[in-house]
C-alpha cells in the first residue's frame, strides 16, 4: 500500500504500525514508532468515486438532498415519540455531505454529542476522524449519523422501543444521501441496521446489505470501544480496508 505522510500520521494516531519491505530483502521495517502491527491487504486506500455526472445535474441533486435533510432535521428536533426527549439538551441529527458516498452509523449520542448537537465528537470523534483520514477520507466528505437521535440516560444501550421510534428517521437519511456504502460502527448500530442479533465478531469481515435497499454494509468496532480496547485497532484497520475494497466493487 502506498500511504501518504498524512495517512501514516493518522495510522500512528490509531495505534497501527505499517510495515514496509526493506531494500536489502529483509522481512521488513516499521514505518514509524509507537504503532501496533497490522496485517493489511495490498490495496490502495483511496475509496472509489462515483461515475462523473453533469455538473449542473449533480449540483441540483445535491442541493435537493441537502434541503430535504435540513427539513428532516427540523422534524427530528421536534420529535416526542419516546421519553428520551425529556432529558435531551438537543437532538443529534447527523452531519456531513448530502451526496456522501460513505455513510457512518453509530449507536447514540453521548454527553458531548448532546451538548454540541453533532455525532462523534470528543475523543471518539477524534479517533473516527483519524480512521477516515487513514483511508484518505475527510470527515466533511462522509455523512455521519446515529441509530438514536437523543442521548440515553447514563449512556446506556438503546432500548428496543427507542430504536423502533428512531430507525425510520435514519432510514430516511440513508435514502436521501444514497451512499455507496454504510460503515456500521459497533454492535448496536450493526445489529439495528442488519436486523440481526449476531455478535459483532461474527458480523465483521463480511459484506452485508441493508434490508430493502441493497446498499453494502461493513461492520467494525465503535471508536469509543477502540479507546478502551486499543489492541482491537488492528482489526478495525482491516475492516476499513475491506470497506474500501467493497466500495470499489459497487
Amino acid at each position: 500500500m502506498n500511504l501518504s505522510a498524512m495517512q501514516k500520521r493518522c495510522l500512528a494516531e490509531m495505534g497501527i504500525r505499517v510495515w514496509r519491505l526493506r531494500r536489502d530483502g529483509g522481512r521488513g521495517a516499521a514505518a514509524g514508532p509507537g504503532e501496533a502491527a497490522a496485517a493489511a491487504p495490498a490495496t490502495e486506500a483511496r475509496p472509489a468515486t462515483r461515475p462523473a455526472t453533469g455538473a449542473a445535474t449533480g449540483a441540483a441533486t445535491n442541493a435537493k438532498a441537502a434541503a430535504a435533510l435540513a427539513a428532516l432535521g427540523k422534524e427530528v428536533a421536534q420529535c416526542r415519540r419516546c421519553p428520551l426527549h425529556e432529558g435531551r439538551t438537543q437532538t443529534v441529527f447527523g452531519v456531513g455531505a448530502a451526496d456522501a458516498e460513505w455513510l457512518v452509523v453509530g449507536e447514540a449520542p453521548g454527553a458531548e454529542e448532546d451538548r454540541q448537537g453533532e455525532p462523534f465528537v470528543g475523543r471518539a470523534g477524534k479517533l473516527l476522524n483519524a480512521m477516515l483520514a487513514a483511508i484518505d477520507l475527510r470527515r466533511e466528505e462522509v455523512y455521519i449519523a446515529n441509530i438514536l437521535k437523543c442521548r440515553p440516560p447514563r449512556n446506556r444501550d438503546p432500548r428496543p422501543e427507542e430504536k423502533a421510534q428512531c430507525m425510520p428517521y435514519l432510514e430516511r437519511q440513508i435514502r436521501l444521501v444514497a451512499p455507496r456504502i454504510v460503515l456500521a460502527m459497533g454492535r448496536v448500530a450493526a445489529q439495528a441496521l442488519l436486523q440481526s442479533d449476531t455478535p459483532i465478531g461474527r458480523l465483521r469481515g463480511q459484506r452485508h446489505e441493508l434490508p430493502g435497499l441493497g446498499i453494502p454494509v461493513v461492520v467494525t468496532y465503535h471508536p469509543a470501544y477502540l479507546l478502551r480496547a486499543p489492541h482491537e485497532k488492528r482489526k478495525a484497520w482491516q475492516d476499513l480496508l475491506f470497506a474500501v475494497q467493497i466500495c470499489k466493487e459497487v
